[in-house]
């Protein structure tokens, strides 16, 4: 088990002077050993990922992908965590909640506001394992969201320049029937 994750950690020795350029994205798509907090994270990535391309089509969120893999990358390098799936989930729930913050959401068993979500799986996570470093991962996903969340809905409107949009090529290949 530890050999396979060994393949699948952002090692930043391997990905510069090993030129293992997957790295980040093993990293990214490793949600842990088969248990139920994996089937969790799983559910979460799908439910709220699927949710997040609904709103802004494939292209977007392809973009949006690409943009916390590389945040997310450098971060978890800086503070030395193999792997950020659960921060990618974390992220897609802080931009989602940012979007409709008073929407309520079944949450286990709860009702919760949306804005509520990301902070929730953090509480849940810290709880579960008795130990405070399980929330880096989940501060560090909020920030990167908070980021993207950030230079593509507020900062345009205070006047600064759209720079988060997908390509055109990309929009054109993924989303064929989305207007310019």
């Amino acid at each position: 088990e530890e050999m396979t994750q060994g393949l699948f950690a952002l090692d930043p020795v391997r990905l510069i002077y090993g030129l293992e350029l997957w790295r980040p994205f093993t990293a990214a798509a490793f949600l842990g050993p088969p248990s139920i907090g994996w089937l969790m994270s799983a559910y979460y990535l799908f439910e709220y990922g699927s949710a997040l391309e609904r709103q802004y089509g494939s292209a977007q969120h392809l973009l949006f992908l690409f943009s916390q893999i590389v945040l997310l990358s450098g971060f978890s390098i800086f503070f030395g965590q193999p792997f950020f799936g659960s921060s990618i989930i974390t992220s897609m729930l802080h931009v989602l909640s940012r979007l409709m913050p008073t929407q309520k959401v079944k949450w286990l068993i709860f009702t919760v506001p949306y804005w509520a979500l990301p902070y929730g799986l953090m509480a849940a996570d810290v709880l579960q394992d008795g130990n405070a470093a399980n929330a880096l991962p989940h501060v560090l996903g909020i920030l990167t969201g908070h980021f993207y969340f950030f230079h593509k809905f507020v900062w345009p409107k205070l006047g600064g320049e759209e720079w988060l949009t997908a390509p055109g090529i990309i929009t054109r290949l993924l989303d064929p029937d989305a207007r310019d």
